[in-house]
């Protein structure tokens, strides 16, 4: 068992929405990001009767990526930008939020009409200084377009950058990895060195690092440089996830990340005076800016 394989273990704040619960790892206190990665949550998993769904409503972002990643059910995604794209399990919404964005999330009318479940993998990209201001897109990419591996006792499937030899299609902007990691019983993977920062995040049932146990709902902050393998016993489901080392701080208040706080603090004023465009379609209401404290800052 060799703990040096592991240097920070992060357990994640619990945010109880009801009968839904929500895991953010990240920012954490003693960690803001891992690679490109500034924001790491769990959504779920959730069971909606018949009539009942999420209406996440209009709200702004600047200067990140968000990628959502289904596990189960279905997202209706919009934005500013006029797309409306449903996704589900497998496939990747990336969507860049430059200079600025709107987007709302909300279960679609066939899932609202009939008893679903929901469950999910949401994460947010810093962008690089050169292209924290960018002009905004959206991207969707499908299932069958990401490529995924077979191990035998384990299947992976790349969502961001390159892993085991194979590419994922989906736009990174720095160095980045990603990938889903599902376990069969008694199955096992190699976790390679290719990063300069690297974390696994066991979503569900059991994994094991090199003999070392490892927790669910629980991120774990590789050292650089390591080999090792993961294995399950009755099996799991592992994000693994990192990338290059930014060299400039981030900065996190709310749902705006910027590398100084006025720009921090710029585009808090600017959803307040309603500067940020309007989503078509989805203009009726918004998410209001948090007064005091929100929910999630950095800890610089």
């Amino acid at each position: 068992m060799n703990q040096d394989l592991i240097i920070q273990t992060i357990t994640p704040t619990t945010h109880n929405l009801g009968d839904f619960k929500v895991y953010r790892s990240l920012p954490a206190p003693d960690r803001t990001m891992v690679g490109p990665f500034i924001f790491f949550d769990q959504a779920g998993p959730a069971k909606f009767g018949p009539g009942e769904g999420i209406d996440v409503r209009p709200h702004p972002h600047i200067n990140l990526a968000t990628v959502t990643y289904m596990y189960e059910g279905a997202f209706l995604h919009r934005d500013s930008l006029g797309t409306e794209q449903i996704i589900e399990p497998g496939a990747v919404n990336l969507m860049t939020a430059g200079k600025g964005i709107v987007h709302s999330e909300r279960s679609p009318q066939d899932e609202r009409d009939r008893a679903s479940k929901l469950s999910a993998i949401q994460t947010w990209l810093a962008l690089p200084d050169a292209r924290e201001e960018m002009d905004p897109a959206f991207e969707h990419v499908a299932e069958d377009a990401l490529p995924v591996l077979d191990y035998g006792g384990a299947r992976a499937r790349i969502i961001m950058g390159s892993q085991w030899g194979q590419r994922a299609p989906v736009t990174t902007y720095a160095q980045t990895i990603y990938a889903d990691i599902m376990l069969r019983p008694g199955g096992a993977i190699p976790i390679e060195p290719d990063a300069d920062e690297r974390a696994l995040y066991v979503s569900g049932g059991d994994a094991a690092l090199d003999g070392m146990p490892l927790s669910p709902q629980t991120l774990y902050v590789l050292r650089p440089g390591t080999r090792a393998s993961l294995y399950s016993v009755d099996g799991g489901r592992v994000m693994l996830c990192g990338g290059e080392a930014f060299t400039t701080p981030r900065h996190v208040w709310w749902n705006f990340v910027a590398s100084t706080k006025d720009r921090l603090m710029q585009a808090r004023e600017d959803w307040e005076a309603m500067r940020f465009p309007l989503i078509p379609g989805d203009d009726a209401e918004y998410i209001p800016s948090p007064q005091g404290r929100p929910k999630t800052v950095s800890y610089p």
